[in-house]
C-alpha cells in the first residue's frame, strides 16, 4: 500500500504542473488517481494500463519537470514488477527519446531507468531489446555532448549491464553461481608473504568452486541468453579491436572502455570460457588475437595503442588470460609470457617496463599460477621454460643496478619503499622532485617490482612445499622418520624441480640486494626469502641448495670492520660455501641490525630444520661459533636502529640488549634438541665435535685462528653439546658415548683451559643424567631388584648407571696430568653429594677408585679422593648395597692409615663411628623384631644370641644384612681402630682411641654379652696393658719441633709444649684417653658388665692400675685414675647399682694417697688430694642413702686428714702470696657438701665441732683478751674508780691467770683459711637441727669470739669482719628465739646459762676492747657500720626482747654499753682532741642506747624491759652526773680557754637527750630522790621527767657555762624540773 500511496502523491504533483500547460495530462491524472483509489492492490496496476500510460505521456510532452516525474514513477512501477512486460518497447522507445535530450539530469535519469530494467523482471530476452537498450547507454557515453558525470555514469551502468548480462548466462546455462576476482586488482600488502597467502587462498577458493559445481565437459550449445552474451563479447572484441559493432549498431567506441569490459569479463566470468566451447573459441581467435597484436612492441605504437593506460589494459588482460586459462590455452599463453619477458630486456619506456614487471611480480606471488605454469611448460619436456626465464628476467633487473650510476640512489630509494610498504603507506615522492629524483625513484619501482618477484617465486615454492607436506608427499620436518629414497608426489617433484630451476638465480640475486641493502624493511623480507626458501629446501632434501642458502646467509650474521679485513686473508675451507672472517676478541664487532635479524633468521631455520639439516650442521655451528665469541667479548657491539620497525627496535635496557636476545636465542637453540629425533641429535653433535676437533688440530698445527678463538670454539661445542645432553636426559642411552669420549679426548690436550672445560662439562654431564627425572623414577626400583633374583634386575638400569660412572674411573686410571686425574675426583665428589643416594651397581667401582688414591700417597689427590669417602660415609652409606659395606669401611681404614696427611687420618677415624652408627640400626632392628616375635631378653635389657631369621622385605639398604655380618662389621671397624690406636702418630692413636670408647658407650646397650666379653678381652683391657707398657718404656728425650729456618746462622725449630715433647708424655696422653673412655664405659654400662664372667678380676686390676698410676705415673695419669674410680661410683651410688665393697673400695684408695701417705707431696699430689677431695664431695651427695655414721666418719677423718697435711705442708703459702692453698681451697668447696642427711643428724656434731678446730684456738686469743683487760683498767682515772663502775667480768678478767705463752701472735697464715671457714661454718650452723645445734652454740659463739679479737692484730684483716657478721646473724636467728622455741627438752638451764654467758663474753670483750678504738689512722665507713649493726643487736634487739638471760647478765650486758659510753669523758683533756671523730660517734651512740632503754615510749614494756630499764636508769644517771662534772672541770680549769668539741658535742647531746627522755613509772620507784619528793609527786607526772630532780643541782652549776647553747638546754631542763614539780601551776593559782 505504500507504493500507491507514493504513486498517487507523484501523479498529484504531475497533475499540478501540466494544469496549465497540459490540460491533457492533467485529467489523465486525475483520471488515474481516482482508477488508483479503486485498486486493492498492487498487483491490480499491471494489469491496468492507465496508470502506466499517463507516466509515459508525461514523458512525451518534452517537459523536464514532467519527464523527471514520469521516469522516477517509471522506476518505482519497474522496481516493485507491476509493469507488463508488453510495454517494454514502449518504455525502451521513450528511454531512447530521453537520452537524446540535453538535459543532463533526464540522461542520469534515463541510464538509472535502463539499470533497473537489467535488474528486474523486464530484463529483456530479445535481441533487439537488449541491443537496443545497450546502445543507448553507449550512445551517452560516446556522446561528445555528454558530460562528465553522465560518461563515467554509463560507463558504470554499462559494466554492470554487461554483469547482469553474463550472470543471466551463468544462471540460464545451470553453471557454477558466483563471481570470483582475479586477485590483480588486490592491492598490495605490507609483506609479499601476505600476498602469496592471499592470492593462493582465493584462487584455491576459484578452483574449487568450478571444480565442485561446474559441468564435466565443455558444451557447444547455447541458451537464448547466452547467444546475446556471446554476441556481445563479439562486439566488446571488435570494438577494443577498432572495428565496429554489428550486433550493438555502434560504429565505434574508446578501445580502453572495450578492453576494460573484455578484461571485467575475462576475470569474473571465467567459467562461461571452460565450459561453453563458443566463448572458448572466441576468446583463442579473436581475444588471444587481439591481445598479441596490441602486446606487440616491435613497431612503433601510435595513438591510443601507444597510452600507458591501454597498455596496463593489455597486460592485466594477457594476465588474466595466462592466469586462468593457461591450462587450456597453452600455446597463446607461452607466447604471452614470452613476449612479456623479452620486453623486459628491451630498450623501451621505463614505464612500460614497470607495467610488465608488475604483472610477472603478479604471477610470482600466486602459489597456484607459478604451479601450473612450471607444471605446463617447465617441466613438459616440449614447452620453454617460462618460469625459470620469468626468474632469470627479474633477477637481471636486481642484478643490473649494480652497473647503474644512479645505483646507491636507487638502492636507497628501493629500501624507502619497503619501508613505506611496511608501514601500510604509499611511497610517493615530493611534489618538486627533480627529473631526475622522477627517474630514481622509476628506477627503484622496478627494481622493488623484481625483489618482489624473486621473493613471491621464493614463498611461492615453500607454500608448494607445504602443501606437499600436508598432503603427505612430503614429511614434516618435526617427523621423526627417516626422509623416502625417492620422491613420488606430483607436487613434490614439483617443488623439487622448482628449486633446481631457479634456486641459483634467486640466491645470486636476494644475496646482492641484501649485501648491498640497509633498510631496515628490505632486510627482513629477504631473511624472510632466505629462511622460507631454505626451509624449503631442507624439507625437499636439496642439499646443495640449502647449503648454498645457509653460507649466504650466514655471510650476513657476523660482521668485521673493513680495515680488519683488509688486513688479512681468510682462508676458505673447501667443504663450505662461506668465507667467514675470524674474530680476534680484542677486534672490535659491530653488529648492525642486518647481522642481529640474519642471526635470528638463522635460528628459525635451525628451529625449523633441526631434523634435516644433517651434515649442514657444520655450517650454522661455525656462525654460532662465532656469535658466542662476539657475544663474550667486551669489544663487541651493536648498532642503534630507528624504531620503525617493530620487530629490529632495540630495548631501553642498553646497548647490550641485542646480545641478550641472541645469546637466549642461541641457548634456546640447543635446548630444542629435545624435539629432534634421535639421528638429528646425534647430526647435531657430530658436527660439534668436528668443530671441536677442527679447533685441536689447528692448535696442534700452529696454524689457523689465534688460540683464544679456538678455545672459544671447543668451549663453544662442549657448552653446547653439554645443553644437547641435559635436554635430551629422557634418551641419553644413545648419546651418551659420543658425549662423553669427546670429553675425555679433550682432557688429553695440552691446553689447560680445554682440560678444565672438559673436566667441567663431564662433571655436569653426569650430574645431569644421574639428576633426570627419569633416572630418579628408576632408581627406588633398583633395591627390590637386588634382593630378588638376578635376572630380574633392570638391565637398562645397571648399564646406563655404569656407563655414566665408569669414565671417571677411566679417566682417573688413564689421565697423565694430575690436574685431570683431580678433576675426575672432584666430579665423583659432586656426584656423591647430589645423587649418591640413586647409585647402587657402580658403587663397587667407586670404592676401588677411591682405594687406589689412598694407596697413591699423593696429598692433593688423597684430599680430594677422601672427600668423596666422607660424603659415602656421612651421607650415601644407606644406599651402598650390603655386600659393599666391607669394602667400604676398609677403604676408611685405608684412608686412616695413610701417612700423608694427618687431618685426613683423623677424620677417617671418625667416618669408622659413622659407620658403626648405621651398622648398629641393623642391630636395632633385630631387637625391634625380637620384641614383637616374644624373644625373652634378661633382666638388664641386654639380648641372648638367638638366630635370626631375615624375612627379605625390608625396604631400608642398611638392614638388608644378617646379625652374622653385622657383628663382622663392628668387629672390623674395633680391629682397625686398636690397629691405629698404636700408630706412631699421637693425634691418630689417640683419636682412635677415643673413638673406640665412644662407639663403646653409644652403642653399648645394642651388643650382646658374648660380644660385651669380646670386647672387653680383646679390645679394651689390651689396648690398656699396651697404652700402660708403652708410656713406662717410651723414651724420655726431649723432641725438638719441626725446622722453620735459620736465624743467625742457627736453626730455629718450632716450640713444643713441655707437656707433649716426649714420647713418654705423649703416651701418656693416650693412656689418659683409654681410662676416660673405660670410665666412660662403665658409667654406662656398669650393672650390666658386674653380670659378666671374671668382671671382678678385671675391677681389681682396674684398681691396681689406679694405685700403681696414683704413686708411679704422671699428673695426668694420675689425675684420669682417680676421675675412672670416681665418675663410676658417683654415677651408680644415687642409682642403687653399686654394691657396698666397690664403694668400699673406692674409699681405701683415696684413703690411702689422702691419709696414709703424709710424705706423698708435691704439685702433682697436690692436684690429685684436690680431685680427690673434690670426689669425695660428689660422692658424699650421690650416695648419703649409703653412709653410715662409721662410714661418715670415716670420710671426715679423711678430708681432715688431708686439710691437715695441706696445713703443715703450704704454712708459708698463705703468707706468701695471700691466697688459701689448693688443697684447703678444695676442702672449704666440699665443705657445705658434707652436711649430715636426715639419717646422720648425729653427726653434726662431730662436723661442726671438726671446723671449729681450724679457727684460732682459745689459748692464743686468751693473753689478748688480759692485755686489752690490762690495758682498760690502767686508763681509768680515779673518778671512775670513785663512782664504782667495774663489772664483775672485768673482776673475772683480771682474775684469770695469765698464760706467758699467750703473747705471741698468730701468724697471718692461720686467719686466711679461718676468713674462708667462717662464713661456711655459719652457714652450716643455721641448717642443724635444733637439738644438735644448741648443744654446740656454745662453742660456736666462743670461737667466733676469738675470730673476732682478731681486729687489734690485724684491723684490717677479713677474719673479724666475718665473725662479727656471723655472730650478728646467729644472734638475729637463734638468740633472740632462745626462749621462745627452745623448750627444756632441747636445752637444759646450764647450757642456757652457758649460751648467754658466752653471749655476754662476746660483747664485753669486743665492743669495750675493740669498738670505738683508734686502732688505725682511718677507719673504715663498713667497719662502724659493722660496729654500729652490733651495737643495735645489742641495745635494740636483746636488751628490748623478752629473753630469759638471768639477772647477772643482762647488767653485764647495760654495764658493757655504760663502759663503751665513757669512751670521750673518761679521756683527759690533752688527748681529747686527738681522739678520732668514729671513736667519739660510737660513744655517743652507746649513750643514746642507753637513753634508749630508759625510754618508755620506745618498745613494747615487758617484764625483762622494766627489768632493764631499772637498772639502764641508775647507770645513765651516774653517767650523766660524771660528765656534767667533768664538764664544769675542764671548764673552769681551761678559763677562757674553749673546750674540745668532742667534750662540748657529749654534753650538749646529754642535755638534748635528758629533755628528750621519758622514763616509766617503775623506773622512777628507782631513781635516788628523798622520800618526801618522791611522795609529792603527783601521779601524773611520774611517768615523765622525774630523772631531771636527780641531776638539778648540776643543772644550777651549768647556768653559768661560757657554752649558750648548754645554758639554753640547761634552761629548757629548768622548766622541765620546774613542771615537774608543778610550781608553775602554783603559782598561777596563787
Amino acid at each position: 500500500m505504500a507504493l500507491m500511496g507514493v504513486l498517487e502523491s507523484d501523479l498529484r504533483a504531475l497533475s499540478a504542473e501540466a494544469r496549465r500547460r497540459y490540460p491533457a495530462v492533467k485529467d489523465a491524472a486525475e483520471h488515474a488517481i481516482l482508477k488508483l483509489r479503486c485498486m486493492s492492490s498492487p498487483s491490480e496496476i499491471a494489469d491496468n494500463e492507465d496508470i502506466l500510460k499517463i507516466f509515459l505521456m508525461a514523458c512525451q510532452v518534452r517537459s523536464v519537470k514532467m519527464s523527471v516525474i514520469g521516469l522516477s514513477s517509471l522506476q518505482k512501477l519497474i522496481s516493485h514488477d507491476v509493469v507488463a512486460p508488453s510495454a517494454l518497447k514502449e518504455i525502451l522507445d521513450t528511454l531512447k527519446h530521453h537520452g537524446e535530450m540535453p538535459d543532463e539530469s533526464l540522461q542520469l535519469k534515463t541510464l538509472q531507468t535502463i539499470l533497473i530494467i537489467f535488474q528486474s523482471r523486464l530484463q529483456p530476452d530479445n535481441e533487439d531489446y537488449t541491443a537496443q537498450a545497450l546502445a543507448i547507454i553507449l550512445h551517452l557515453l560516446e556522446n561528445n555532448r555528454s558530460s562528465d558525470s553522465v560518461r563515467n555514469t554509463a560507463a558504470a551502468t554499462f559494466r554492470q549491464a554487461v554483469a547482469l548480462i553474463f550472470d543471466r548466462v551463468i544462471s540460464t546455462e545451470s553453471l557454477p553461481a558466483g563471481k570470483c576476482c582475479s586477485g590483480v586488482y588486490i592491492s598490495r600488502s605490507s609483506s609479499v608473504t601476505s600476498d602469496v597467502n592471499r592470492n593462493i587462498n582465493h584462487l584455491e577458493s576459484l578452483e574449487q568452486e568450478f571444480s565442485s559445481g561446474g559441468p564435466s565437459l565443455m558444451r557447444d550449445t547455447l541458451t537464448k541468453s547466452g547467444k546475446f552474451a556471446l554476441r556481445l563479447l563479439e562486439d566488446l572484441t571488435a570494438l577494443a579491436a577498432g572495428g565496429s559493432a554489428v550486433w550493438l549498431r555502434v560504429s565505434s567506441i574508446q578501445r580502453t572502455f572495450a578492453l576494460d569490459i573484455l578484461e571485467f569479463i575475462l576475470s569474473n566470468y571465467v567459467v562461461l570460457f571452460r565450459a561453453l566451447v563458443p566463448f572458448e573459441e572466441v576468446l583463442r581467435r579473436k581475444i588471444c588475437s587481439l591481445l598479441m597484436t596490441s602486446l606487440r612492441t616491435d613497431t612503433e605504437l601510435e595513438g591510443e595503442s601507444g597510452e600507458p593506460y591501454f597498455r596496463r589494459l593489455v597486460l592485466r588482460s594477457v594476465a588474466n588470460i595466462i592466469r586462468l586459462y593457461s591450462s587450456s590455452l597453452i600455446t597463446e599463453s607461452e607466447v604471452f609470457l614470452s613476449m612479456l619477458v623479452r620486453v623486459i630486456s628491451l630498450d623501451l619506456p621505463l614505464w612500460h617496463r614497470i607495467l610488465v614487471l608488475e604483472i610477472l611480480r603478479g604471477f610470482c606471488v600466486e602459489a597456484r599460477t607459478m604451479r601450473i605454469l612450471f607444471l605446463n611448460f617447465d617441466m613438459h619436456p616440449k614447452n620453454t621454460n617460462v618460469v625459470e626465464s620469468m626468474v632469470k628476467a627479474l633477477a637481471r633487473v636486481v642484478s643490473t643496478t649494480q652497473f647503474q650510476d644512479t645505483c646507491e640512489e636507487s638502492l636507497a630509494a628501493v629500501a624507502g619503499m619497503f619501508s613505506s610498504k611496511a608501514k601500510g603507506i604509499e611511497w610517493s615522492l615530493d611534489s618538486d622532485a627533480s627529473n631526475a629524483a622522477v627517474l630514481v625513484a622509476s628506477e627503484a619501482h622496478a627494481i622493488t617490482l623484481a625483489i618482489e618477484g624473486l621473493l613471491g617465486v621464493v614463498f611461492t615454492v615453500a607454500t608448494l612445499t607445504d602443501e606437499a607436506v600436508d598432503m603427505g608427499e612430503l614429511d614434516s620436518p618435526r617427523c621423526e622418520s627417516d626422509p623416502p629414497a625417492k620422491l613420488t608426489g606430483r607436487t613434490a617433484l614439483l617443488c623439487v624441480s622448482m628449486v633446481d630451476s631457479v634456486w641459483l638465480t634467486i640466491l645470486d640475486a636476494l644475496s646482492f640486494i641484501l649485501a648491498k641493502s640497509q633498510g631496515e624493511a628490505i632486510i627482513l623480507e629477504i631473511l624472510k626469502g632466505y629462511q622460507a626458501f631454505t626451509q624449503a629446501c631442507g624439507i625437499l632434501h636439496a642439499v646443495e641448495p640449502l647449503n648454498s642458502f645457509l653460507a649466504s646467509l650466514c655471510k650476513f650474521t657476523i660482521g668485521v670492520p673493513v680495515e680488519v679485513v683488509e688486513k688479512r686473508s681468510v682462508v676458505q675451507s673447501p667443504g663450505s660455501k662461506r668465507s667467514e672472517a675470524l674474530l680476534e676478541p680484542r677486534e672490535t664487532v659491530v653488529l648492525t641490525p642486518k647481522n642481529v635479524q640474519a642471526l635470528r633468521t638463522l635460528f628459525n631455520i635451525s628451529h625449523r630444520l633441526h631434523n634435516v639439516l644433517g651434515p649442514s650442521w657444520s655450517l650454522v655451528l661455525e656462525t654460532l661459533a662465532s656469535l658466542d665469541r662476539a657475544i663474550h667479548s667486551p669489544h663487541a657491539t651493536t648498532q642503534e636502529v630507528s624504531t620503525a620497525v617493530p620487530k629490529l627496535t632495540r630495548d631501553s635496557s642498553g646497548q647490550y640488549s641485542d646480545f641478550h636476545i641472541l645469546s637466549s636465542l642461541n641457548s634456546q637453540l640447543f635446548e630444542s634438541s629435545a624435539l629432534m629425533h634421535v639421528s638429528a641429535v646425534k647430526s647435531l653433535l657430530s658436527a660439534l665435535r668436528q668443530l671441536s676437533h677442527q679447533c685441536m688440530s689447528a692448535a696442534v698445527s700452529g696454524f689457523g685462528p689465534p688460540s683464544s678463538q679456538k678455545s672459544g670454539s671447543i668451549s663453544f661445542s662442549v657448552e653446547r653439546m653439554l645443553s644437547i645432553l641435559v635436554n635430551n636426559v629422557h634418551r641419553v642411552g644413545p648419546l651418551w658415548d659420543e658425549v662423553i669420549s669427546h670429553f675425555i679426548e679433550l682432557t688429553d690436550s695440552s691446553n689447560q683451559h680445554v682440560r678444565t672445560i672438559a673436566l667441567n662439562a663431564m662433571d655436569q654431564s653426569i650430574s645431569a643424567v644421574l639428576g633426570s627425572n627419569e633416572f630418579q623414577e628408576r632408581a627406588p626400583s633398583k633395591l627390590q631388584g637386588a634382593c630378588n633374583d638376578v635376572q630380574t634386575e633392570n638391565i637398562e638400569l645397571r648399564s646406563l648407571e655404569c656407563a655414566v660412572i665408569s669414565p671417571l674411573k677411566e679417566l682417573y686410571s688413564s689421565a697423565q696430568n694430575i690436574d685431570v686425574r683431580a678433576g675426575s675426583l672432584k666430579i665423583l665428589l659432586h656426584v656423591l653429594e647430589r645423587h649418591g643416594e640413586k647409585l647402587h651397581y657402580s658403587w663397587p667401582d667407586i670404592l676401588d677408585l677411591l682405594r687406589s688414591v689412598a694407596n697413591a700417597g699423593e696429598k692433593d689427590l688423597i684430599t680430594l679422593g677422601f672427600q668423596n669417602l666422607r660424603v659415602i660415609m656421612n651421607d650415601a652409606l644407606s644406599t651402598v648395597p650390603a655386600g659393599c659395606l666391607h669394602v667400604c669401611i676398609d677403604v676408611t681404614g685405608a684412608y686412616s692409615a695413610q701417612n700423608t696427611e694427618l687431618n685426613i687420618s683423623l677424620t677417617a677415624i671418625g667416618l669408622l663411628w659413622t659407620s658403626t652408627d648405621f651398622i648398629v640400626k641393623g642391630l636395632l632392628y633385630r631387637q625391634n623384631e625380637e620384641k614383637e616375635s616374644g624373644r625373652t631378653t634378661d633382666s638388664n635389657g641386654m639380648k641372648e644370641e638367638q638366630a635370626l631369621t631375615f624375612s627379605g622385605k625390608v625396604n631400608d639398604q642398611a638392614l638388608q644384612m644378617n646379625i652374622v655380618d653385622r657383628d663382622k662389621l663392628l668387629f672390623s671397624v674395633f680391629s682397625l681402630l686398636q690397629d691405629l690406636g698404636a700408630d706412631e702418630r699421637p693425634e691418630v692413636r689417640n683419636s682412635a682411641v677415643r673413638t673406640l670408647f665412644q662407639i663403646l658407650g653409644c652403642h653399648g646397650q645394642k651388643l650382646s654379652k658374648s660380644m660385651w666379653e669380646d670386647c672387653l678381652w680383646n679390645y679394651i683391657f689390651p689396648t690398656l696393658d699396651r697404652s700402660s707398657h708403652m708410656a713406662a718404656t717410651s723414651s724420655k728425650t726431649e723432641w725438638q719441633g719441626k725446622e722453620l729456618g735459620t736465624r743467625g746462622g742457627k736453626a730455629v725449630h718450632m716450640l713444643i709444649h713441655h707437656s707433649r715433647n716426649t714420647a713418654q708424655k705423649q703416651w701418656d696422653e693416650t693412656l689418659v684417653l683409654v681410662l676416660g673412655g673405660i670410665a666412660r664405659i662403665l658409667r654406662s654400662f656398669f650393672p650390666f658388665l658386674r653380670s659378666l664372667e671374671n668382671f671382678q678380676s678385671g675391677w681389681e686390676t682396674l684398681l691396681l692400675f689406679v694405685r700403681n698410676s696414683i704413686f708411679n705415673g704422671s699428673k695426668e695419669v694420675a689425675l684420669a685414675a682417680v676421675n675412672c674410680l670416681q665418675s663410676t661410683i658417683v654415677s651408680h651410688s644415687p642409682k642403687g647399682n653399686l654394691p657396698m665393697p666397690y664403694l668400699t673400695s673406692v674409699l681405701d684408695v683415696y684413703e690411702l694417697v689422702l691419709h696414709k701417705s703424709p710424705n706423698y707431696s708435691g704439685n702433682m699430689a697436690y692436684k690429685l688430694k684436690q680431685e680427690i677431695l673434690h670426689g669425695l664431695g660428689e660422692l658424699y651427695v650421690q650416695a648419703q642413702g649409703m653412709f653410715d655414721n662409721g662410714t661418715y666418719l670415716k670420710l671426715l677423718s679423711v678430708v681432715d686428714s688431708g686439710i691437715k697435711q695441706a696445713k703443715v705442708a703450704n704454712s708459708n703459702f698463705e703468707a706468701e702470696y695471700g691466697h688459701v692453698p689448693p688443697v684447703q681451697r678444695t676442702a672449704l668447696e666440699i665443705l657445705p657438701q658434707l652436711r649430715p642427711a636426715e639419717h646422720l643428724s648425729s653427726m653434726w656434731s662431730p662436723l661442726l665441732t671438726k671446723l671449729l678446730l681450724y679457727l684460732p684456738s682459745s689459748v692464743s686469743c686468751m693473753g689478748k683478751i688480759e692485755d686489752e683487760s690490762h690495758h682498760e683498767t690502767t686508763t681509768k682515772d680515779d673518778a671512775e674508780i670513785s663512782n664504782g663502775i667495774a663489772s664483775e667480768s672485768q673482776g673475772e678478767v683480771e682474775a684469770s691467770p695469765r698464760n706467758p705463752e699467750s703473747t705471741t701472735v698468730p701468724s697471718i697464715s692461720n686467719h686466711i683459711f679461718a676468713e674462708k671457714l667462717v662464713p661456711v661454718l655459719v652457714d652450716l650452723f643455721l641448717q642443724a637441727p635444733p637439738a644438735e645445734k644448741y648443744k654446740i652454740l656454745p662453742d660456736i659463739i666462743q670461737s667466733l669470739g676469738r675470730c673476732m679479737i682478731t681486729r687489734r692484730d690485724n684491723p684490717d684483716g677479713s677474719l673479724w669482719r666475718l665473725a662479727v657478721e656471723g655472730f650478728s646473724c646467729i644472734l638475729l636467728d637463734d638468740i633472740s628465739k632462745l626462749t621462745e622455741n627452745a623448750g627444756p627438752e632441747l636445752i637444759t638451764t646450764p647450757a642456757r646459762m652457758r649460751i648467754w654467758k658466752e653471749v655476754a663474753d662476746i660483747f664485753e670483750i669486743f665492743l669495750i676492747g675493740y669498738c670505738g678504738r683508734a686502732l688505725s689512722v682511718m677507719v673504715d665507713s663498713a667497719d662502724e657500720s659493722l660496729e654500729m649493726n652490733l651495737l643495735d643487736i645489742l641495745g635494740d634487739k636483746i636488751l628490748k626482747s623478752q629473753i630469759d638471760a638471768p639477772l647477772e647478765i643482762l647488767e653485764r650486758l647495760i654495764t658493757t654499753l655504760d663502759r663503751c659510753a665513757s669512751r670521750t669523758c673518761s679521756l683527759p683533756l690533752e688527748t681529747v682532741e686527738l681522739m678520732p671523730t668514729h671513736c667519739s660517734r660510737f660513744s655517743l651512740n652507746c649513750l643514746q642506747k642507753l637513753f634508749l632503754l630508759c625510754s618508755h615510749e620506745t618498745g613494747k614494756w615487758n617484764s625483762t624491759r622494766s627489768e632493764v630499764s631499772n637498772m639502764s636508769i641508775k647507770v645513765l644517771i651516774t653517767r650523766c652526773e660524771f660528765i656534767l662534772e667533768r664538764y664544769l672541770m675542764d671548764e673552769n680549769k681551761l678559763g677562757e680557754n674553749p673546750l674540745p668539741a668532742a667534750r662540748v658535742k657529749e654534753v650538749i647531746f646529754i642535755l638534748q637527750e635528758l629533755a628528750r627522755l621519758v622514763v616509766h613509772s617503775d623506773t622512777v620507784s628507782q631513781l635516788p630522790l628523798h622520800p618526801y619528793l618522791r611522795e609529792g609527786l603527783t601521779a601524773e607526772n611520774q611517768a615523765r621527767r622525774s630523772h631531771l630532780l636527780v641531776l638539778f643541782p648540776s643543772f644550777c652549776e651549768l647556768v653559768i657555762s661560757r657554752e649558750a647553747r648548754v645554758r639554753e638546754l640547761v634552761q629548757q631542763l629548768l622548766r622541765y624540773i620546774t613542771t615537774e614539780l608543778g610550781l608553775r601551776k602554783s603559782s598561777v593559782a596563787i
